[in-house]
């Protein structure tokens, strides 16, 4: 029971990490830019996490359990995505996503030579098929050779995080691991968007569009991601969260009036059949 409230929290995560990209393009319109967006979301979500800790008479961790994870936040959140923002603008978006969507096959190596993690061939079979899925889903085009490195390295910055927060949860609870993450992020971009000068929200809708970032695309997805990793471990977690841009292309669909292309669906299916092959794996104890 406890690993399928794992893969629970873990699609709830995904599912509300897929509104990001929709609020993202809110937000610019509302006229933010990056540095003030993301000091914004994690400056607001740490105040939010302080206070649940608070209601909860939880503590921060200590010591070098402290450290690791505000390296988890100022270098793991913030490297992953500068990274990402970066090859952007020398990639299409469509291949930078899928070369971040390498990430669970990078989390499984990962996981495999330093937590000794068993690759089942459930879990191999699932990584080809949400790997594909997020191929035809991204609907990947062409780029320069910088722009595919840095979302290659996007996705192995990732990789790293959720390995290095498989080891350092076994310390630390979801909300204490989260207020500590969003904090040192937070501390990152505020010095980046003052160096820069920040970019207010130039309507009163853009700062509704910052507390939907801050509650559904960061506090719930966040939380409930750290929460799932502990229960499930990072290979199943990652896999589970190649659910998120069949979430995005969706949303885009509902909100922006996007149109959806019968290869993205394909590709969504794909992602749902690898899901609904791990759970299953789960809820029959995960050894095959």
């Amino acid at each position: 029971m406890n690993r399928l409230v794992g893969v629970a929290l873990v699609v709830v995560s995904a599912a509300t990490f897929g509104s990001l990209a929709i609020f993202g393009r809110l937000a610019y319109a509302a006229g933010l830019d990056t540095a003030t967006l993301l000091f914004l979301r994690f400056g607001f979500s740490a105040v939010l996490m302080v206070g649940w800790l608070a209601l909860r008479g939880e503590r921060l961790p200590e010591g070098r359990t402290l450290g690791w994870l505000a390296g988890m936040g100022a270098i793991g959140y913030v490297g992953q995505s500068f990274s990402y923002l970066t090859a952007i603008q020398y990639a299409s978006a469509g291949l930078v996503g899928l070369l971040l969507y390498l990430y669970p096959t990078f989390v499984a190596i990962l996981a495999v030579v330093f937590l000794k993690a068993r690759l089942t061939r459930v879990k191999v079979a699932a990584l080809v098929m949400a790997t594909a899925g997020a191929a035809m889903t991204a609907n990947p085009q062409g780029g320069q050779w910088n722009g595919i490195l840095l979302a290659i390295l996007a996705a192995v910055i990732y990789a790293v995080y959720i390995v290095v927060g498989a080891r350092v949860l076994e310390k630390a609870s979801a909300a204490q691991s989260s207020t500590v993450i969003f904090a040192a992020a937070g501390l990152v971009y505020g010095g980046l968007a003052a160096t820069q000068g920040p970019q207010w929200p130039t309507t009163p809708g853009g700062w509704w569009v910052i507390a939907g970032i801050v509650v559904v695309a960061t506090v719930i997805p966040v939380t409930t991601f750290l929460g799932g990793l502990k229960r499930i471990g990072p290979t199943d977690a990652s896999l589970l969260s190649t659910l998120e841009p069949v979430v995005t292309v969706l949303l885009a669909a509902a909100v922006l009036g996007e149109r959806l292309q019968l290869i993205s669906l394909v590709g969504g299916g794909l992602i749902l059949g690898a899901a609904v092959m791990l759970t299953r794996a789960e809820m029959r104890g995960g050894n095959r």
